[in-house]
């Protein structure tokens, strides 16, 4: 395996050539945010219900874990993948990833509601766009 130079991309191909992006998998660092909001597990359990509907997801469930003294894990379990988030109130920050699959998915809008609802000063997003093979894609899953 080749190992990546500082800002350069590696990019692998499969056979099958039916791959299309309708996945994405947003990585989002979240920086100068509110320690309150970063600390309240009830807070960022309602956030992610929140953003996970902005992102026209269906969301399955939600866990959380409160950490003593501080710090919050999240995850909301989505029909089409999930979004979760690691905060660390004591340095202000906050990790969040947001996968979704599906033509009619809005990650963004999800990303830019936490953004906004934790308050970060700053932001750093990087997104990936996941080759997901167009049998996987037409495979229809129903919530039972």
């Amino acid at each position: 395996m080749e190992v990546p130079k500082k800002n350069q991309i590696l990019s692998s191909f499969c056979k099958d050539e039916k791959l299309i992006h309708h996945c994405k998998h947003l990585l989002l660092e979240l920086y100068g945010c509110d320690y309150e909001k970063l600390n309240d597990e009830s807070f960022l359990r309602c956030s992610l219900n929140r953003a996970a509907k902005l992102a026209k997801a269906t969301v399955l469930n939600l866990i959380s874990n409160k950490f003593e003294p501080q710090g919050v894990t999240a995850v909301a379990l989505l029909a089409e993948s999930h979004i979760s988030i690691h905060t660390w109130p004591e340095s202000n920050y906050s990790a969040v990833d947001i996968f979704t699959c599906g033509q009619n998915m809005k990650p963004e809008l999800a990303s830019q509601y936490l953004i906004e609802t934790l308050n970060a000063e700053e932001h750093f997003l990087r997104i990936i766009k996941r080759n997901t093979p167009l049998a996987v894609l037409k495979e229809i899953r129903t919530v039972v």
